[in-house]
């Protein structure tokens, strides 16, 4: 009996779960039993025939064209090839002697006519795969034109199903805006922030540590801003998605991951680089570790002050934080205040100035239409000031929604209130970039005098110092005394 080998494909993993292969693998061997062909070995595919490239298929041909076998048995035409280039392996099999067999199509490979009628069948499915294509497309570019991602959702977001947006994901999208957050500082590699990824516990879709290139992926892709752009077209979109990240936040990482901040990198994670000078000579107090023990250092010769321990200036920061608590009544009395504020002074002016602003963005992007359909513009220069227009679009929406929602302000000012009844606990169980962070909101002025830390009050703190004396402004829009309020209650 003759020795041939078998082939079964289905196009997706899932696909190959169900009858199909089997169903294809009876009917090959039925037609194996009519003919007096023995199936000497059998080549499974789990994958699309629209694209050449199989690997199984490709060790097939391979096999045949060494006369490991007199020929193949398939179950049909299309599951050969549904692409010109494999079609034409098969055509050159049938040229070298090597016998073609489909099981439910009764054709004679090495005939004229047969080769002809099989010919015309490859071509009818092709053609099926291209309209599939085409339509495939047409649905896609109907999704994204009404701001759905049609694709798998980015980590940080969920998939609702076919025709809803993405949701933020409320256990990984937390993470990865503190992702954006950490790498905005500057003080991070895009190696580093592996560690860090890892650290806050940001896993990947297959549930491991996210890779450096993964890291990248995330804080290019301006989905997180509530832009849709597709790598390979570089077209973009606006999405209707919730934006997981501001796009300033956004603007901050690309300004840092191209170097246009000229951030430095440092060796060591130190928390309060940058942030003491020297009370003698204004000299920056430089980072060293020295025997597992951080100092910071005035390089300036002759100067009184040397260098005084990281622990001593945490002491010293958590000394001058118990000064300030808010009491119950306290906080009640600022809240009270702050709600007067919102009532009297509901944004109006600034939600009509936004309102305006997208006014202009949308003429502007009449405007780039129009330069596009002239020729004035590429198809890549449209795209890329489109997807500068969409951004800044996204940001003036989120400021309209912002300041057109009191509730929002009133829950921020709640957790701020709880964390100003005891900033010295606070401080003393922070990490350490939120130690850094606190240290800047807090202090205004951060001086060495030799071993001594003095640290002066950010303007705001004053509002312990006065007993929370707050009015809520005048109806020129003039500065009120708990404007600090506003910054103190900033967006996420």
């Amino acid at each position: 009996m003759k020795q041939c080998y078998g082939y079964t494909r289905v196009s997706t993993a899932k696909q190959g779960e169900g009858v199909s292969l089997e169903a294809q693998k009876a009917a090959i061997e039925n037609f194996a039993d009519r003919n007096e062909i023995t199936i000497s070995k059998w080549f499974e595919e789990k994958e699309t025939a629209a694209k050449s490239g199989r690997p199984i298929f490709n060790s097939m041909v391979s096999a045949l064209k060494q006369r490991k076998a007199a020929g193949v048995v398939i179950h049909k035409i299309d599951r050969s090839a549904r692409n010109f280039a494999d079609w034409a392996k098969i055509g050159d099999l049938a040229d070298a002697g090597i016998d073609i067999h489909f099981a439910t199509e009764s054709l004679d490979f090495r005939s004229r006519g047969g080769r002809l009628t099989a010919d015309i069948q490859a071509v009818i499915a092709a053609d099926y795969i291209r309209n599939l294509r085409e339509e495939t497309i047409k649905g896609m570019e109907g999704r994204l034109g009404q701001g759905l991602y049609p694709f798998r959702a980015p980590i940080g977001y969920v998939d609702n199903g076919g025709g809803k947006a993405k949701t933020i994901d409320p256990v990984r999208g937390p993470l990865v805006r503190k992702l954006f957050q950490l790498y905005a500082t500057g003080n991070y590699s895009l190696w580093s922030m592996r560690k860090e990824s890892k650290n806050i516990g940001l896993l990947n879709h297959s549930g491991k540590p996210l890779a450096k290139t993964g890291i990248e992926k995330i804080l290019r892709n301006p989905f997180y801003v509530g832009i849709i752009k597709l790598r390979k077209s570089g077209k973009v979109y606006s999405g209707i998605h919730e934006p997981l990240v501001s796009s300033t936040l956004f603007d901050q990482v690309t300004a840092v991951r191209t170097g246009r901040d000229n951030k430095k990198e440092t060796k060591h994670n130190h928390v309060y680089r940058g942030l003491f000078r020297c009370g003698y000579c204004a000299g920056a107090m430089i980072p060293e570790l020295q025997k597992g023990r951080v100092y910071y250092r005035c390089h300036k010769k002759n100067c009184d002050t040397k260098t005084v321990r990281e622990d001593q200036i945490e002491s010293a920061m958590a000394k001058n934080l118990k000064r300030y608590t808010l009491n119950d009544a306290q906080a009640t009395k600022l809240r009270d205040s702050f709600k007067q504020w919102l009532d009297y002074s509901d944004d109006k002016a600034k939600i009509q100035n936004a309102k305006f602003e997208l006014t202009k963005l949308d003429a502007r992007l009449s405007r780039l239409e129009d330069k596009l359909l002239d020729g004035v513009f590429d198809d890549e220069t449209y795209e890329r000031k489109k997807a500068v227009i969409l951004i800044e679009q996204a940001n003036w929406k989120k400021t309209v929604k912002e300041r057109d929602n009191k509730a929002a302000k009133i829950d921020r000012l709640e957790k701020l209130l709880e964390l100003f009844k005891n900033l010295y606990l606070t401080y003393v169980s922070a990490a350490k970039e939120q130690k850094r962070e606190m240290v800047k909101f807090a202090t205004s002025n951060r001086q060495a005098f030799a071993k001594n830390i003095v640290l002066e009050p950010s303007k705001w703190m004053s509002v312990f110092e006065t007993g929370i004396n707050l009015s809520y402004g005048d109806p020129t829009g003039n500065r009120t005394p708990i404007s600090w309020m506003r910054t103190m209650c900033p967006s996420r």
